[in-house]
């Protein structure tokens, strides 16, 4: 830990609790109250009030229905999956030692994505599997073949090791996104195959409460496991054999911790669909900025995911009149630049 570090990690301990609540409902007041219909900030605690606590305020019925049955579900479900999403990116990184490692860039995200489409399009397990099982089956499956593979090429160790898995992992999701569009092509018509590809970059058209039920429980599970792992994390910064050495159970803890990073993947997936540079941007940028310390690392990337997804879920409903753009466009559209700058300036400060 450097002298930069130091004073922020340690301010961190009492202060960190007091910060998230706030940004996290300033985010998400602010989700609810852009669109096409602009919304005063009041008027959504009003509508907020009202709902949770029969306040009793006089709202508009429409700004109410907006707000609550469009707009806030959205933003809840879209701070789920950012803060996924980033926790899932800052696992695979700190376990893997490559700083190129996501769900998305190892093939998790385009494995859940063929899981549920199975699910959907063909009816794999006949109406006894959920969608969300079958994502998660799905991203297990990926995350394995991007393993043995990475295994089988003998990756060794250090910069060979860390371009090896960066490969088997391109191959995967192309082999797993391969797979999903043969499937699509096969068993779907041409509404569905419309409908199942808007989704695949990234939808949140469809997301309403029920969908809240599904994916909070999924990042409080992704957040507390974090938490609660954050020294082992931070010895695998030195490699498993520094980890094991320091008493961690390295092979628990690896399966604990991809598997919750395979299961937040997942269930992500299959509310909203395959968004990438959530799970590679964010952690970078909260190293550059909180430090290599897991302690606060995690819940850092959590928020800045949380309100990161909300913001492009606005910028998605916004930047084209009338029409609604896929977030993963806008995930990428942001991330990418952003990921660009993030490497410039670590290459600079070397």
């Amino acid at each position: 830990m450097t002298a930069i570090d130091r004073p922020f990690y340690r301010r961190s301990h009492w202060h960190w609790g007091l910060v998230v609540p706030p940004v996290l409902l300033a985010a998400l007041l602010f989700g609810a109250s852009l669109g096409e219909t602009n919304i005063p900030a009041n008027v959504v605690l009003q509508v907020l009030a009202n709902k949770l606590f029969d306040a009793g305020y006089p709202v508009d019925r429409i700004d109410e229905g907006i707000v609550w049955n469009y707009r806030m579900s959205r933003a809840v479900v879209a701070a789920c999956c950012g803060a996924g999403l980033a926790l899932s990116g800052v696992i695979l990184q700190a376990l893997l030692r490559n700083a190129l490692a996501d769900p998305y860039l190892l093939g998790i995200s385009a494995g859940a994505s063929t899981g549920a489409v199975a699910v959907t399009v063909i009816g794999l397990g006949g109406g006894l599997i959920s969608l969300s099982l079958g994502a998660f089956t799905g991203a297990l499956m990926a995350f394995g073949f991007v393993a043995l593979l990475a295994h089988a090429a003998g990756g060794g160790a250090g910069l060979r090791a860390a371009s090896v898995i960066v490969l088997a992992g391109i191959a995967g999701s192309q082999m797993f996104n391969a797979i999903t569009t043969f499937l699509i092509t096969k068993s779907a018509n041409a509404e569905q195959s419309r409908a199942i590809m808007f989704w695949l970059m990234g939808n949140m058209s469809g997301v309403r409460w029920p969908d809240v039920t599904t994916v909070v429980p999924a990042a409080v599970l992704g957040v507390g496991v974090c938490l609660w792992n954050t020294r082992a994390l931070d010895a695998f910064t030195f490699g498993a054999d520094s980890a094991a050495s320091l008493g961690v159970s390295v092979k628990r803890v690896q399966l604990t911790l991809i598997g919750i990073a395979a299961l937040v993947t997942a269930v992500m997936v299959s509310v909203v669909g395959a968004i990438g540079f959530v799970g590679l941007v964010i952690p970078h940028a909260m190293r550059f900025m909180v430090g290599h310390r897991h302690g606060i690392l995690v819940p850092a990337s959590a928020l800045a995911g949380a309100v990161f997804l909300i913001f492009a879920d606005v910028i998605s409903r916004v930047i084209i009149p009338g029409q609604v753009l896929p977030i993963g466009v806008v995930t990428a559209l942001v991330g990418a630049p952003v990921f660009a700058l993030i490497l410039i300036n670590g290459r600079a400060s070397r």
